[in-house]
């Protein structure tokens, strides 16, 4: 029954010798092929030059794939010793390391190279639309101070009005002193307030073309067709982007702001009291003073609420980096796990084949160590074992006459060996005393 599973298996190893060097040579073939994908994408000059030089390099890839699981597959199987499988799995863990350094990772870059650059391109894209966005906001925090600006001014010119009218402040109607300071006040507020009205303008114009920008990256990742002359396109639509950018953090009114809000308190210029009554000069005086006050307070307020603004985080400088293929494999190789996986399967994959071997082979080896002499001979071993006793009595040879003469020669040839054995000779005898 053994010998009958033991001939089985070296039949079958016989009979996939040949698919396996089939297996070999298309799959060392298939990685070459992807290997000159990959390298033609990372490789410049002219169209000739990269060809010539990817064929070279795939096919020198293919040879080294092909011989180094031929020579694997030829010896592995076939070491037995403890230390030699040992050095032969080093060998195999150092080739294995080897085709993965020089053809597996441009196997990748074929298979998914398109999807990482796009990948790329699409997280460039969330980058500079955060930028953009970011930027926007910086621009228009100052529009948050524009209510308190309209109602201070609002208050201001009411008063003048009030005072002009009523004499709500002084108790005598007209347009005096403290009508041209209040008047100069609000003035000063309402120019500040067309300032950050302007520039609200010229912030929603920029954002909008950055956003026509973004549309276009937008559609340049999505689009279908060859990535490079997309990825092309896409960096000068970077380029005018990152302009945009930079005009709107230079656009905040904020400093602006600050810079006139400190001109309120400190450019205050109070009037000379036009009273020609010394009791309404002293009116006029005070409510003077008491709209300083108010203009000083206004001005801190306006000055720390610009300060908040200056203090928020400019956009950060971004610079877009165009990568190849392979460069952006190796950069998103987690998020391409399937496809390095294929790549590296079909360089590695022979090695599950010669492991198959190997065991077929001990097997083979154990079966044949617990057989008997009788039942490890093949009969054409026997027939040639007949074959041979037959010639030997036609010449009238007596084989165990034969077999007698050449023990006996044996024995005499052990009997002529001089003996070089000492111990029985008696110990040297010393110098006389």
């Amino acid at each position: 029954m053994a010998l009958g599973t033991s001939h089985r298996l070296q039949d079958g190893v016989e009979a996939v010798e040949t698919m396996t060097r089939f297996a070999f040579a298309i799959l060392a073939l298939a990685s070459g092929v992807y290997t000159y994908l990959g390298v033609r994408s990372i490789l410049d000059g002219s169209a000739t030059a990269v060809f010539f030089a990817a064929l070279i390099y795939s096919s020198a890839v293919s040879v080294a794939i092909y011989a180094f699981w031929t020579y694997m597959a030829r010896f592995y199987p076939h070491v037995t010793g403890t230390a030699g499988r040992a050095a032969m799995l080093g060998v195999m863990a150092l080739g294995c390391a080897m085709i993965i350094a020089m053809s597996s990772w441009l196997n990748a870059a074929a298979l998914a190279g398109s999807a990482a650059l796009e990948q790329h391109l699409a997280e460039t894209l969330e980058d500079y639309t955060a930028d953009l966005d970011q930027a926007h906001q910086n621009a228009l925090a100052a529009q948050s101070l524009l209510p308190d600006i309209q109602r201070t001014q609002e208050r201001f010119q009411r008063l003048a009005d009030q005072e002009r009218e009523t004499g709500a402040l002084t108790g005598t109607t007209g347009a005096g002193s403290v009508v041209q300071l209040l008047s100069q006040m609000a003035s000063q507020l309402t120019e500040l307030e067309n300032g950050i009205n302007a520039s609200r303008e010229r912030v929603t114009t920029l954002f909008d073309e950055g956003r026509k920008h973004l549309e276009t990256m937008r559609t340049l990742v999505s689009a279908p067709g060859a990535i490079n002359p997309r990825a092309d396109q896409f960096s000068a639509e970077v380029v005018g982007l990152s302009g945009v950018i930079t005009s709107l953090e230079q656009t905040s009114i904020a400093p602006s702001v600050k810079r006139a809000a400190e001109d309120l308190s400190l450019g205050f210029i109070a009037p000379v009291a036009d009273g020609r009554q010394a009791d309404l000069a002293t009116r006029q005086d005070q409510v003077m003073e008491t709209i300083r006050s108010s203009v000083a307070a206004q001005s801190k307020v306006l000055s720390q609420a610009a300060d908040q603004i200056l203090e928020r985080k400019p956009v950060a400088e971004r610079r877009f980096v165009p990568l190849s293929s392979a460069e952006a494999v190796l950069r998103y190789a987690g998020d391409f796990i399937p496809s390095w996986a294929g790549a590296i399967s079909i360089d590695i994959l022979p090695a599950v084949l010669i492991f198959m071997l190997s065991i077929v082979h001990s097997t083979l080896r154990r079966q044949e160590q617990r057989l008997p002499f009788a039942e490890r001979i093949t009969a054409a071993e026997l027939l040639q074992a007949l074959e041979v006793q037959r010639e030997v009595r036609r010449y009238g040879v007596d084989i165990e006459a034969a077999m007698d003469a050449a023990e006996r020669t044996e024995a005499a040839d052990q009997s002529n060996i001089a003996s070089f054995d000492l111990s029985g000779k008696g110990p040297r005898k010393g110098p006389p005393a």
